[in-house]
């Protein structure tokens, strides 16, 4: 799997980790540039000088945001997957189970990283590798599933299963129609029966 450059992280007081709590949640309910810092400093209990002394920027708790966040569903997918049946396609499978179980708890409005990239896709911004090495390492997972269940050409199908996936996110996120990770995984599994 392709991995990204760790982004600068800093380290975390009570206060930032509150802060960071208090943001994660406001950006991710009401976007990244509608939520200004005084209002996460307001909903974290601290104040603006203290936000500006432990992160310096809003772009740093913007990374912060989306580390931490991309973080948890590598974790979250990563017991997914070891814990996936012996089957040929049972770990292919286990991204879209995982990805639908997390959607309906953590992603009712889709997925951070493409909300984000929507507001931030200038590559410039500190996020802008967070944002596209997490898909980049999205896309080298299925690769990898892909070769390790016996694909015949797995570059290809990990592309396929990664469109399929990606795709399914904004269509749950928009609410496009009922249960689109579901439909995904459905079409993941014809997709390895003919590969």
């Amino acid at each position: 799997m392709s991995s990204t450059t760790a982004p600068h992280r800093i380290a975390m007081t009570p206060g930032a980790r509150r802060a960071l709590d208090a943001a994660s949640r406001l950006f991710y309910e009401r976007g990244i540039h509608a939520v200004g810092v005084d209002l996460i400093a307001a909903e974290a209990g601290v104040t603006k000088k203290t936000l500006y002394d432990r992160f310096g920027s809003k772009d740093q708790i913007v990374v912060e945001y989306l580390a931490a966040r991309d973080e948890r569903w590598r974790a979250f997918l990563a017991e997914r997957l070891n814990g996936a049946g012996p089957e040929r396609d049972a770990r292919v499978l286990a991204v879209f189970d995982a990805s639908r179980v997390w959607a309906g708890e953590h992603s009712t409005r889709g997925c951070s990283m493409v909300n984000a990239h929507a507001e931030m896709s200038d590559p410039a911004h500190p996020a802008f590798p967070l944002i596209t090495g997490q898909k980049a390492w999205m896309l080298g997972l299925f690769t990898d599933l892909a070769r390790d269940a016996g694909a015949k050409d797995p570059d290809t199908l990990g592309r396929t299963l990664m469109l399929l996936h990606e795709g399914a996110l904004v269509a749950h996120g928009l609410s496009v129609f009922p249960d689109a990770l579901g439909a995904a995984r459905e079409q993941a599994r014809s997709l390895l029966a003919t590969s």
